[in-house]
């Protein structure tokens, strides 16, 4: 059997391992070690960022012309799983060669930015590499990428720039995903040795000319997308916890940066200290409020990038992890892949638009909101406008379930008793008796997660 053909008959195996991208201690959460930017731009960017809340991260790369998961199959650890027989070099050997496979020929990046702008997302975060080295920009320090591949005549091969492009002209905040680590590069990875773990595969003291060869060529790439040719950039999203920004010269980088796109938000994700402006717990949520600024960053399968046949998460569930994490104080950014064509594929539409209906009606309760004091009671979620005088309610609405007939909570009192259902903009009337507000769902609304606004009696 074929690498490929092994490959895609295993993907439903070992997707789940797409949950496992990084280190344990990585996915924990992160309430502590974080650094307040002294930089007033930034604070600014900060602030506005933290007013959207919704945004996308779409990995793309050779990882998905067969649909397996990102890069992580060519990494030697124990936890992951490859077709059976098959041989480590052999298999990194055909990894490699996806290459010459990868021609997006309908590549869009409008269709991107039209899908999720309909989907309410305000930001988006692209991979530009991820750790096997395969570039989406056109680098001049490295011939292994989509630009040198079979769509190298191709007018949009320097992908990254053309989707920066349309999601600008969206109105979108706009990121671009690095990781340090790169595994194709030989002053990392280095063919002398064996590849054991995710780690440079050599003690660097004892080669210091290779690292030194792989640290100046990331602080080039760096530079490459930070310089200007990419256009002004909101976020610069580094991957890879177990290499630091440090090590690969970004303090001297970002000074430059910021004066091409004023304001640069620096997430040297996991690395907790000055260089990691707002936090990013993976696929999990924190337990409770965290009063700086944060992202949870979870997949609307179970994979980062495209795998077929996936199992999706429903939009009333992508609403209820929003709400909760939106009354937590936080941003989540929600991974979907394209697929190898280079289009959004269908089933992901579908429950995007979904989800973008619901905002259009009910986004009041998650924009530029901020955390009330009583955040949560069983399937109720609260936040407030800026000004506290408004207080907003989320039903999550679990996947099989019904609407209760009413709802009832303890905590953020009405002033009075009219409440606003922003799903359909009706009135209704609370009752408060004994502490305790009720508010009577109207019959025949939709079977959808429910938002209420009310002035808060404080």
């Amino acid at each position: 059997m074929s690498f490929r053909k092994a490959a895609l008959c295993l993907c439903a195996v070992i997707v789940w391992a797409g949950v496992f991208a990084q280190n344990r201690e990585d996915i924990q959460e992160q309430a502590d070690g974080y650094v307040w930017p002294t930089d007033s731009t930034v604070l600014k960017k900060l602030h506005q960022w933290q007013d959207l809340k919704f945004g996308v991260l779409m990995h793309w790369g050779i990882y998905s012309v067969p649909g397996i998961i990102e890069s992580w199959s060519i990494c030697n650890e124990d936890w992951i799983r490859r077709p059976e027989g098959s041989e480590y070099e052999s298999y990194k050997k055909w990894y490699w060669g996806l290459s010459d496979e990868f021609n997006p020929v309908k590549f869009n990046p409008e269709q991107w930015a039209d899908v999720f702008s309909r989907a309410g997302m305000k930001y988006m975060i692209f991979t530009t590499k991820h750790h096997d080295g395969f570039c989406m920009f056109d680098s001049q320090y490295s011939d292994y990428g989509i630009a040198h591949g079979p769509f190298k005549n191709n007018p949009k091969k320097d992908v990254a720039k053309y989707v920066f492009d349309a999601f600008r002209s969206k109105g979108f905040m706009v990121g671009a995903y690095f990781s340090k680590p790169d595994w194709h590069h030989k002053g990392f990875w280095n063919p002398y040795y064996a590849t054991p773990d995710r780690h440079p595969n050599y003690k660097k003291d004892k080669h210091p000319d290779w690292w030194q060869s792989y640290v100046d060529y990331t602080g080039n790439q760096l530079r490459e997308l930070t310089g200007g040719r990419y256009g002004k950039l909101d976020i610069l999203w580094l991957d890879g916890g177990w290499i630091t920004g440090d090590e690969v010269g970004i303090n001297e980088i970002l000074p430059d940066a910021r004066k091409v796109s004023p304001g640069l938000i620096c997430v040297d994700r996991t690395i907790k200290g000055p260089n990691e402006n707002y936090q990013t717990p993976e696929q999990s949520i924190p337990k409770t409020q965290i009063r700086h600024p944060w992202e949870s960053c979870i997949t609307l399968t179970d994979s980062w990038g495209w795998v077929p046949n996936a199992n999706f998460k429903s939009s009333r569930k992508v609403i209820g992890i929003l709400a909760e994490i939106v009354a937590k104080g936080g941003c989540l950014v929600l991974g979907v892949g394209p697929t190898p064509e280079g289009l959004i594929e269908d089933k992901a539409i579908t429950i995007l638009d979904e989800i973008g209906d619901w905002l259009s009606r009910c986004g009041e309760a998650i924009y530029s909101t901020r955390i009330a004091e009583h955040f949560n009671e069983g399937n109720l979620w609260f936040t407030q406008s800026k000004d506290g005088k408004t207080v907003y309610a989320v039903y999550a609405l679990e996947d099989g379930k019904e609407l209760p007939i009413e709802l009832s909570w303890s905590v953020n009192l009405p002033k009075d008793s009219k409440v606003v259902l922003l799903n359909s903009g009706k009135k209704l009337k609370a009752s408060v008796k004994d502490g305790k507000v009720t508010v009577k769902i109207p019959k025949g609304i939709r079977q959808e997660p429910l938002a209420l606004k009310f002035e808060s009696a404080l």
